[in-house]
């Protein structure tokens, strides 16, 4: 048995918009006559759009209804209608997540999105799913290595280190093509505060109005190159480093220590394709920036592999890399699903572990989910790793139902996500103690945390599976 789903993912950057459809193959890998294990096995780009700049109606407000115009041309072009994708993202990433009407921006495009995540990318998000889009994951399990890829783009580089194959850490740093923007008449008409800071600091004037001269701006962007390498530990952090992460972000561990690295975004084409003959062809510094590094004493003796995608690496990643699919063993009300932008309240192990404690803890913490008196939606995550037996099932249903009274009692179903495989028997002994009267959703296979979101999407593969997508925006913190 296998069955392809639709998805989409549209990025809106610093710099470009774009979008991607993909095919993704869910096929039951498991032999007959045992449980289900149905993955997704292949993940195919269908149709990509063209790459538009990303229209402003100044430098802090998206053109939201050019933004939306666009994306429903590419629809058109590909043939697509909303109705027809099971699952995707849509994100707004770079410097464009901190634009005053970002979210004006997201619900303009609801409508374009079906019934999947729409939801702006955090510099982590961003940085985990350029990286999988530049195949740095694959990378650094191919060659057993410690791979880091740095998506540098219009507003932020995000770099993500994937360690065999593992997820070891991500950071944001604000440099970028367009910190710096250049006008028709070659003159500087946009600076970013940390970028004239950063000049700044090493005796570099620059200010808007100024003839954008090709040394003095090379010179900045060797700065912005320097910061690249104490961002992956290659040189000793300097005075400057703390004060260029975005959203005063962390930096990376020093261990592991980076084997090699990819380089995706806007800059990384020019890096990997060569310069245009004009430096300021795309009224930025975004050619200086890619020379820069190229060029710079340290990152040039860095091993460093070709990624899969350079410019389109976060809306591949978007498009391919943000769904799973839940367990086989599932539970759940007919007509409830699709849902979306649901809120997680995660027990600890601990928690599991003592009855009482777990009914404390989580009528404490649905409160947190209580608006004027009224509960919110809300998925409650366990692990599932203590209550494997038939018994112990039976005891963590009566648990959750005497914790979870505030759920019950109110309008919306009650969803429970499960890391280990006992979803079906839980939701059955979940039914029958509730006598049917409450509108369930049980699932396992999924790993979420607090502060995460999930959105869980119509089952597929004959209803035994559902794509679940989980929004986590924290991975550094």
């Amino acid at each position: 048995m296998h069955e392809i789903i639709k998805s989409v993912g549209i990025d809106i950057g610093t710099s470009t918009t774009q979008l991607i459809f993909s095919e993704l193959t869910i096929e039951n890998e498991a032999s007959n006559y045992v449980v289900p294990r149905i993955n997704i096995v292949d993940k195919k780009v269908t149709y990509r759009s063209k790459i538009y700049f990303t229209p402003l109606l100044d430098q802090k407000t998206i053109d939201a209804e050019k933004v939306k115009e666009i994306i429903e041309k590419e629809y058109q072009d590909a043939g697509m209608k909303p109705e027809d994708l099971s699952t995707g993202a849509v994100i707004i990433t770079g410097e464009t997540a901190r634009k005053q009407n970002a979210n004006v921006v997201l619900n303009t495009l609801s409508n374009l999105a079906g019934d999947f995540v729409v939801a702006t990318a955090g510099p982590d998000l961003e940085s985990v799913l350029s990286a999988r889009g530049a195949g740095a994951d694959k990378l650094s399990k191919e060659h057993r290595q410690t791979v880091a890829n740095l998506d540098i783009g219009g507003g932020t580089s995000n770099i993500a280190v994937f360690q065999n194959g593992i997820l070891r850490g991500t950071s944001c740093l604000d440099v970028g093509g367009r910190l710096i923007k250049i006008d028709e008449n070659g003159k500087i008409y946009y600076i970013f505060p940390g970028t004239k800071e950063l000049a700044k600091a090493h005796g570099i004037e620059i200010n808007v109005g100024d003839t954008a001269k090709e040394e003095t701006l090379m010179k900045v962007c060797e700065l912005m190159a320097d910061q690249l390498a104490q961002a992956i530990n290659k040189e000793p952090a300097d005075d400057m480093h703390s004060k260029m992460y975005t959203n005063h972000g962390k930096k990376l561990k020093e261990e592991p220590a980076i084997d090699a690295v990819t380089y995706s975004g806007g800059v990384a084409s020019v890096y990997y394709e060569g310069e245009p003959a004009d430096v300021f062809a795309y009224h930025d510094v975004g050619v200086l920036l890619a020379r820069a590094i190229k060029n710079h004493p340290v990152l040039k003796t860095v091993p460093t592999y070709q990624a899969a995608e350079t410019i389109r690496a976060t809306v591949v990643g978007a498009g391919t890399h943000t769904t799973n699919v839940s367990g086989s063993t599932i539970q759940y009300t007919d007509g409830k699903l699709p849902i979306k932008n649901i809120p997680v309240l995660r027990l600890s192990e601990e928690d599991e572990q003592d009855p009482a404690l777990f009914q404390s803890t989580l009528h404490k913490k649905l409160q947190l989910f209580m608006s004027e008196g009224h509960m919110e939606q809300v998925a409650i995550v366990i692990s599932g790793k203590y209550h494997s037996s038939f018994l112990k099932v039976q005891e963590l249903a009566e648990m959750i139902i005497h914790g979870a009274e505030a759920v019950i009692s109110g309008p919306y179903p009650l969803i429970v996500v499960i890391e280990n495989d006992i979803a079906k028997v839980l939701g059955n002994a979940i039914n029958v103690l509730l006598e049917r009267k409450k509108d369930l959703i049980c699932i396992d296979g999924i790993y979420a945390n607090d502060g995460d979101y999930i959105d869980i999407g119509e089952p597929v593969a004959m209803g035994r599976v559902v794509p679940v997508v989980t929004k986590t925006l924290i991975f550094n913190s």
